[in-house]
């Protein structure tokens, strides 16, 4: 308001001045009825831009409602002057990122429903059948009981892990690891899998390789996973070999297997959420955690 007065008032005094309302000599007045003329140019200027921005800033407005809404899609035009270009563009790239997160949450809450409904579907079927006497409440129909709730188990144990990491929670007990112990060790782990299907385990430690700073439950268990996927992958009569190597003060440990590969169609997501490939009988959590 006070801005408006103003305005006023210097429009009022130019008006006067130039029409001889107010007494001024002759030099003053052509001075105030150029005055008089650049002033009416700037508000009609000044007019049009804010009416530009009026309108702009309304189209933001009637996006953040869609948004409210539910609408993450929303989108507003990035014209006008440019600080509300760079509004609009703003509020474009916060609209695109919760549309992802409003995708991804939709994805991930239909996997999690999917990967929770076969373990469940089995407990329920066997022991609906044991409970109706269909069958016997022997090992044999009990055993499937157990492993899908072994399955649940590990699934809810995996997705703890992931909301930590998320949050930024997921705290490491850093502690010198031997590298040549860990694979050692996890290669033993896994023997018995191993000679199951017919793979030979073998460990490449490089003799520069000195010990890392990691935390040890968490290393082994990434360890575990490429491991057991590994294995898994790998036809009878193949080979695993896991090396190690040393570039500074890096070290790297590689998983290499004889088998068939990641499918193409899945290599680039592989350490997505819920991403497996054809056969696999995990939750496709265990390379997204690792």
């Amino acid at each position: 308001f006070l801005l408006i007065a103003v305005v006023l008032a210097i429009g009022i005094v130019l008006v006067g001045t130039a029409v001889g309302l107010i007494h001024a000599h002759p030099p003053i007045r052509i001075l105030a009825v150029a005055s008089l003329l650049l002033f009416v140019v700037l508000v009609i200027r000044a007019s049009r831009r804010f009416r530009r921005m009026a309108v702009n800033v309304g189209d933001l407005v009637d996006a953040a409602g869609r948004i409210e809404a539910g609408d993450y899609g929303a989108q507003v035009a990035e014209h006008g002057p440019s600080e509300v270009r760079t509004l609009a563009r703003a509020f474009n790239a916060m609209s695109a990122r919760l549309a992802t997160t409003d995708r991804n949450r939709r994805a991930f809450v239909a996997d999690l429903t999917h990967e929770f409904r076969t373990p469940l579907a089995i407990i329920r079927g066997q022991a609906e059948g044991i409970g109706d006497g269909v069958y016997p409440g022997d090992p044999p129909h009990v055993a499937p009981i157990l492993d899908a709730t072994a399955s649940l188990e590990t699934l809810v144990e995996a997705l703890g892990t992931m909301t930590l990491a998320d949050v930024g929670s997921l705290r490491l007990h850093r502690e010198p690891v031997e590298v040549g112990v860990l694979v050692n060790s996890s290669l033993a782990a896994f023997q018995s899998l191993a000679d199951g299907g017919g793979v030979r385990l073998t460990a490449e430690i490089a003799a520069d390789t000195t010990a890392i700073d990691a935390d040890p439950v968490r290393i082994r268990s990434v360890l575990a996973n490429l491991l057991s996927n590994a294995i898994r992958h790998t036809p009878s009569g193949g080979s695993v070999t896991v090396s190690t190597s040393r570039s500074g003060e890096a070290v790297s440990i590689a998983v290499r297997d004889t088998g068939e590969g990641i499918p193409e169609e899945v290599r680039s997501q592989v350490f997505e959420r819920f991403v497996k490939g054809p056969g696999s009988p995990g939750a496709g959590l265990g390379l997204a955690i690792a």
